[in-house]
């Protein structure tokens, strides 16, 4: 990987971490912009770049730096919002294989969007639940993580995602992704 690039993914890790803490107070719950950083990384750095951004960002938080808007450290595995920083690592990918060598028009670039936050929510939504059931002994896990973990944040994302398709169209990513091996 060139210099450029590499940039370019620590660039990314250190959107995402710095995005944990800008608070949008939305109601009923505040939205951060994790999302449109892991999203846009996979739009702008392809599957191997996006996916590698994602990974130092939580490679940094497991070491210890207070990077995860909890926090840090290893302790972070056992926690309920885990599975959504696993999703962190795989969005860029499926963002990458739906764009591939399409032109970012915003005909590609919403359902990339859309995909993307559905990617995080796959393992998100899941992992929430298991912690649920079987750390906390909670009845209906399932229910209360669809509950609390995606449907009380589908308003936010799909206005990260309507942002991400007013934007992306309009850089000037054919210089930056190029046709470099992802």
């Amino acid at each position: 990987m060139d210099p450029r690039r590499l940039s370019l993914v620590a660039l990314f890790a250190a959107l995402t971490a710095v995005s944990a803490f800008i608070r949008i107070p939305l109601w009923p719950v505040p939205v951060t912009l994790q999302t449109f950083f892991v999203i846009l990384a996979g739009l702008v750095l392809g599957a191997t770049g996006g996916a590698m951004s994602q990974a130092i960002y939580i490679i940094v938080g497991f070491i210890g730096l207070p990077v995860f808007s909890g926090g840090g450290g290893p302790s972070y595995l056992l926690q309920p919002s885990m599975g959504y920083l696993l999703g962190f690592v795989l969005t860029p990918v499926a963002v990458d294989l739906f764009i591939r060598d399409r032109a970012l028009t915003w005909k590609t670039v919403l359902p990339a969007s859309l995909l993307g936050s559905l990617t995080i929510y796959a393992v998100g939504v899941p992992y929430l639940a298991g912690y649920l059931h079987f750390v906390l002994h909670k009845p209906e896990a399932l229910g209360i993580a669809v509950k609390t973990g995606l449907v009380i944040f589908l308003p936010g994302d799909l206005v990260k995602c309507a942002m991400l398709t007013l934007v992306v169209p309009r850089m000037n990513l054919k210089r930056i992704r190029g046709n470099p091996p992802r």
